[in-house]
């Protein structure tokens, strides 16, 4: 009997599969990329928290009142409820890759952004203004859009080194087909010439911090693709010395090619 060893052709993956795989990576880079301009701010708000905790335990053991115990404890309940909390919102944004669309309560996407971002705006002294028009919803991917989200609040907040004023608008276009979210600051803003480049990838116009890393890049490029697959658009208005104002625009519903 003889036998013959037979080697199967090596699988070729699809172009298209593997431009999605790189997609779905650099999404999730950028994502932990946001992560870890977070994390200082959120360890601090940790720290906080821990201490609040301890403070009020030491109060409800040495306090043999009924009622001091009681209020005590309900302090180290809600602290402890902020905790998990942040944790939940981190975790969740980061490891989040879902890409399923469903209708999805904008004021409420925009509140779980500032979940995340609220004690670093406030450790860099930015003052946060929101305005809910309505409650729209949009036909969205809520972890893309979010994601979008965070990386317009980080880019603002770092265009006011000293501290500013931020302020967040969402409600629905004029003509009702689409949602808007507005994000204004009134930062060092964006030259002309920088403007018609922002967007691109691995265009950037921060300069490196004080352990020598810079922007990559790669934020705005990323906000541009995510938007133009939802079928929406972005665009920034700004001027030098004044601000900038980054308006999103998402569709209500799905394309009629994308409806089953």
């Amino acid at each position: 009997m003889t036998s013959q060893d037979v080697f199967a052709p090596p699988v070729l993956a699809h172009p298209q599969t593997e431009t999605e795989a790189l997609r779905q990576q650099l999404l999730q880079a950028q994502r932990l990329s946001s992560v870890g301009e977070l994390a200082s701010s959120v360890a601090h708000e940790f720290n906080n928290i821990l201490a609040t905790i301890i403070n009020y335990a030491k109060i409800g053991s040495r306090n043999q009142n009924a009622a001091s115990q009681a209020q005590a404890f309900e302090k180290i309940l809600r602290s402890s409820q902020r905790a998990s909390g942040i944790v939940n919102s981190m975790l969740g944004f980061a490891r989040n890759n879902s890409v399923q669309r469903e209708r999805t309560d904008i004021v409420a996407l925009v509140e779980e952004v500032f979940l995340l971002t609220e004690k670093d705006l406030g450790k860099h002294r930015v003052q946060l203004e929101k305005r809910f028009h309505g409650r729209p919803v949009a036909v969205i991917v809520p972890g893309q859009i979010e994601q979008i989200l965070v990386n317009l609040v980080i880019n603002s907040r770092q265009a006011m080194p000293t501290g500013g004023r931020m302020r967040v608008d969402v409600g629905e276009n004029a003509a009702g087909d689409t949602v808007e979210i507005k994000i204004a600051d009134n930062g060092v803003g964006i030259s002309p010439e920088n403007l018609r480049q922002i967007f691109e990838p691995f265009f950037t116009t921060k300069a490196p911090d004080e352990s020598g890393r810079g922007g990559t890049g790669l934020g705005l490029s990323v906000c541009r693709q995510i938007i133009e697959q939802h079928h929406g658009r972005i665009r920034v208005e700004s001027v030098v010395g004044k601000g900038a104002t980054f308006t999103v625009k998402l569709p209500k519903c799905l394309p009629e090619d994308e409806l089953d």
